[in-house]
């Protein structure tokens, strides 16, 4: 159907004849009109749906899916039979699909599984993504790209360039399965008449080295008509920048005429958004997505909407489990007596760990991110973190979304902007502290001034956090570094790449390799 869109769209306007395709009463206009009472009822479709595809696997007979399907009540029955977990509980049963074995948790034998960084351990996890959860993200993207033709591109936006900053399509191979990054496994399985418009197309993406990859990139670009830029915001700008600087030029709109459109996920644009605009020749529209390894999650389907909208309808099953003392330890580890709970019960003041049901075999699996919702009705949410990077060691309980929040204020009051960051909780004695670490290209920043700013705005964002600080956190330390020195960590401990992002809580073993790799770039800063 897409392919039919561009023929069209090529020919006319692209907006308008979208315009009437959603008019027409199609099934499409579901994606962008409907409430909560719908989704709701969705929801409940999709999970029969799903228990009924797998009800013969391994993990459908041992929890009675069959019995689910006709009970009174599935989805109270759902969650009475079926119990919520976590990687380390699914590990076992994924790693025998991982090795060939079928119909353990989704029918027939599942060949591709992303691999996952776990960003506060730094350990990759293996994430199934059958052919039903893969059909089902490249779906989702679909719709997000009619809902980006709504919006103010140029006349023949679908018959322009995509240009996707992700990872190799040159995937692992164990002689029985596929692993990679997410993005090197959807690039690699988009449909073939959707290469002539993707770029940086297949030679380049199955570049395993990071920098070959980006170099290829800077210089074919001139070759593109990119109207729509995907990939995350730290080497997107980074990419950006080496365009501009390579054939000196004061815009990327000097080499990108038609650029319209940036689309980004899983972290947050406010440390970039900045540098990005001032390498814009003109305003351009922002679409945030929620696409993790687990599933499509969410995406902005306006300019201006409060957040982003789940995606239903699409073999994903979604609960929520509030974020709290009732459900998760001190550690942020699930408790057996958690309880989640449906769309019908959210509201918006509280943050939740989210919960999935996917057709890869996913059953109510915390995928390890917190979400509030904005606008329950629209179903419209944003991230707030990650359950394990919430830093709480003496009851401050700080999310990631009141640093980023944070931060970006004290970035507006220096008239600066903070690429990167990443934050360590410590025991001092008999007192607590925070050490700060923040990426800048302007070495004579006053990083006292600096914490005394980001403090006082975290107060304000945070009760807690305020009344902590006078009692028993006591101390905040705050260090300023070159942003190479966090790309340089990410390559030599994590992995440097379209998809990798810096853990924004170090954990106690993270924090050794970095105190230590901070002091060698001292000492040698020095020398």
């Amino acid at each position: 159907m897409l392919l039919q869109i561009r023929i069209f769209a090529s020919v006319m306007n692209g907006r308008d004849f979208l315009s009437q395709l959603l008019n027409r009463g199609s099934k499409i206009t579901d994606i962008f009109n409907f409430n909560r009472t719908k989704a709701i009822k969705w929801q409940e479709t999709t999970l029969k749906k799903m228990l009924f595809k797998a009800r013969n696997t391994e993990y459908g007979r041992k929890y009675g899916f069959d019995d689910i399907i006709i009970s009174k009540n599935p989805l109270e029955e759902f969650r009475k039979r079926v119990p919520l977990v976590t990687y380390s509980q699914m590990h076992d049963l994924w790693l025998r699909q991982y090795n060939g074995e079928s119909d353990i948790t989704w029918p027939g034998q599942c060949t591709h599984f992303a691999l996952s960084s776990g960003t506060t351990e730094g350990a990759s996890k293996y994430i199934p993504v059958t052919n039903d959860q893969l059909k089902a993200m490249i779906r989702a993207s679909r719709r997000q790209l009619l809902a980006m033709a709504l919006t103010d591109v140029p006349k023949d936006f679908l018959a322009k360039d995509y240009l996707m900053l992700g990872g190799c399509t040159d995937l692992n191979y164990n002689g029985i399965s596929y692993s990679g990054d997410l993005s090197g496994i959807t690039t690699a399985n988009i449909p073939n008449w959707f290469e002539r418009f993707s770029r940086p197309g297949p030679d380049i993406t199955a570049i395993k080295d990071w920098e070959e990859k980006v170099n290829r990139i800077v210089e074919e670009a001139p070759k593109w008509d990119i109207v729509m830029l995907a990939g995350a915001p730290s080497w997107m700008r980074l990419l950006i920048e080496r365009i501009i600087k390579r054939y000196n030029v004061n815009n990327i709109h000097e080499i990108w005429p038609n650029l319209s459109i940036y689309c980004w996920g899983a972290v947050s644009l406010a440390p970039y958004k900045q540098s990005l605009d001032s390498m814009m020749g003109r305003p351009i529209t922002y679409m945030e997505s929620y696409l993790a390894s687990e599933a499509y999650i969410a995406n902005q389907t306006k300019p201006h909407a409060s957040g982003m909208r789940l995606v239903f309808r699409n073999n994903t099953y979604f609960e929520f489990v509030p974020f709290n003392e009732e459900n998760f330890d001190a550690d942020s580890n699930l408790k057996p007596t958690a309880k989640a709970i449906g769309l019908e019960d959210v509201t918006t003041d509280t943050d939740y760990a989210i919960i999935l049901t996917t057709s890869a075999g996913a059953w109510r699996y915390m995928i390890g991110d917190t979400i509030r919702f904005t606008n329950p009705d629209s179903c419209e949410i944003k991230i707030t973190g990650r359950t394990k990077q919430f830093l709480s060691i003496t009851g401050e309980h700080l999310s990631v979304d009141n640093m980023m929040e944070a931060l970006r204020r004290t970035a507006e009051d220096f008239k600066t902007d903070f690429t990167e960051f990443t934050v360590k909780g410590l025991k001092e004695g008999n007192a607590f502290a925070h050490h700060w670490y923040l990426a800048n290209h302007n070495s004579g920043l006053d990083a006292e001034a600096i914490r005394r700013s980001l403090d006082q705005h975290l107060r304000e964002l945070n009760d807690d956090y305020h009344t902590e600080r006078i009692h028993v956190l006591t101390g905040m330390y705050l260090q300023v570094l070159p942003e190479q020195v966090f790309l340089d960590f990410l390559e030599k401990h994590l992995k440097l790449g379209g998809q990798s992002k810096f853990p924004r809580v170090l954990s106690d073993n993270l924090y050794e390799l970095w105190v230590e790799h901070v002091n060698a770039y001292t000492k040698q800063s020095a020398s």
